[in-house]
């Protein structure tokens, strides 16, 4: 047995070496997309595109490879989604602070988050969360993705009289998506290893042949991540700006979003690997906690915002993925990329929705542990369930659930002691919805 397959203990988790690497590269291509789409929102907040694209690949690459290495877990990590735009759009474009200063408040909560960790306070959260919300989370997920894959697909588009509705199944990028997922669902009952990787790749390959793939790279030098790296400000954070509480406001959102974000991406994709232990504990927390933490802080210094673990990582774990070394193939990727960074528009967005579309339909089997026949335990689940996607927040649905699993134990009477930071958390959530309506 190599040091490889005793560091990451693959033969006790009933995997092997490639199949890791599959896992890795899977769920590398379902979250590649990051590499052009946080520049792209970044951008919009003037920050130096060509940069910010260098350090998202770095930021990704170090926290997963850290991740792999420290925490052991196939959860892979990159500058969130929902928080990059909230960075450009809210923080920067609408309240007038300096992009340098954005990135201070990152590093911050980065900080804060560490410290949290240090005190138990994040474990003490998660313990605090019942195994029904933890199963409605998974499941919430599941929908989260799937339905992200049917968008990126083109088979599920806006409408605005019903929200949304079906798009042009007659389209090249919908016919695309189906066409792999027909490949991928294939591959799968006939429990072909890499099914996802192979479907990505010959999804891809039938995009090329019938030319629905457009390559328009953009002009790229890997030195130009030295215009954000270390350009943030911390001066501007605790003074000078002129910005006074609205700063505690963007730090109270950085906190609070990346903190329910990862807690729901770590029960759900820890789940779907089958490394929740028998009594709901989650093996190895504190290390992944300290992880996302340090990968905030480093993301902020290489000139991106906050860095957090992504649900595509369930592609990965569908894959196979039992070990860290899932993550710290897509950690090595994440690298390569830095010197390719516009090469991954070669692989189009319709090629790994189908992936999503099929992780998102397999992470439902958690429901079932909901008893759906017990209002007390059935309506926060539900709530959780259903506003992570409508939503497009796996930070709000936790709260909806968590709001309701407070209140209606309250007014059963079931209340104790032992539930006090249930209680605390729920008025949390009650102030933040009441302060910041309509935030991120």
């Amino acid at each position: 047995m190599s040091a490889i397959e005793r560091y990451f203990g693959l033969a006790e988790r009933g995997t092997n070496t490639r199949t890791e690497i599959v896992a890795g590269t899977t769920t590398f291509l379902t979250m590649a997309y990051i590499i052009l789409v946080n520049p792209a929102i970044l951008g919009q907040a003037g920050m130096p595109v060509a940069a910010v694209a260098a350090a998202t690949c770095l930021a990704a690459a170090f926290a997963s490879i850290l991740m792999g290495f420290a925490a052991n877990v196939p959860l892979a990590l990159a500058p969130g989604m929902g928080l990059n735009a909230y960075f450009s759009f809210t923080v920067v474009q609408q309240m007038g602070v300096p992009w340098p200063v954005a990135l201070g408040c990152v590093f911050v909560s980065g900080v804060v988050f560490l410290l949290l960790t240090l005190g138990g306070i994040r474990q003490m959260i998660v313990a605090a969360i019942p195994p029904h919300l933890f199963a409605a989370v998974a499941g919430g997920i599941g929908l989260f993705i799937g339905f992200i894959g049917l968008k990126n697909a083109g088979i599920v588009v806006s409408n605005p009289a019903t929200s949304v509705a079906l798009g042009d199944l007659h389209a090249a990028g919908p016919l695309l998506a189906i066409a792999g997922l027909v490949i991928i669902s294939v591959l799968s009952m006939w429990n072909v290893r890499g099914a996802m990787l192979i479907g990505i790749v010959a999804t891809t390959l039938l995009g090329w042949l019938f030319g629905a793939v457009e390559f328009k790279p953009e002009p790229y030098n890997l030195a130009a991540m030295t215009e954000t790296a270390f350009k943030l400000d911390l001066a501007g954070v605790f003074g000078g700006t002129g910005h006074g509480i609205g700063l505690l406001e963007i730090l109270f959102v950085f906190l609070f979003v990346d903190l329910f974000d990862n807690i729901g991406t770590l029960v759900a994709v820890t789940k779907r690997a089958g490394l929740i232990e028998p009594d709901g504990k989650i093996p190895r927390l504190n290390r992944i906690l300290f992880t996302d933490s340090i990968a905030t802080i480093f993301g902020s210094m290489a000139g991106t915002s906050t860095v957090t673990s992504y649900v595509e990582s369930a592609a990965g774990v569908q894959a196979g993925g039992r070990t860290g070394l899932t993550a710290v193939v897509t950690g090595v990727l994440f690298l390569a990329a830095m010197f390719v960074a516009p090469y991954a528009q070669l692989i189009p967005i319709a090629a790994t929705a189908p992936a999503l579309i099929l992780v998102g339909g397999l992470m439902m089997a958690p429901l079932v542990e909901v008893p759906w026949d017990d209002a007390e335990m059935a309506i926060p689940a539900f709530l959780t369930l259903a506003l992570i996607p409508l939503t497009f927040s796996i930070a709000n649905g936790l709260a909806f659930g968590i709001t309701a699993h407070a209140a209606l134990k309250l007014l059963k009477g079931k209340a104790t002691k032992r539930d006090w930071l249930l209680f605390v958390l729920a008025g949390l959530f009650v102030v933040r919805f009441a302060w910041m309506a309509g935030g991120a």
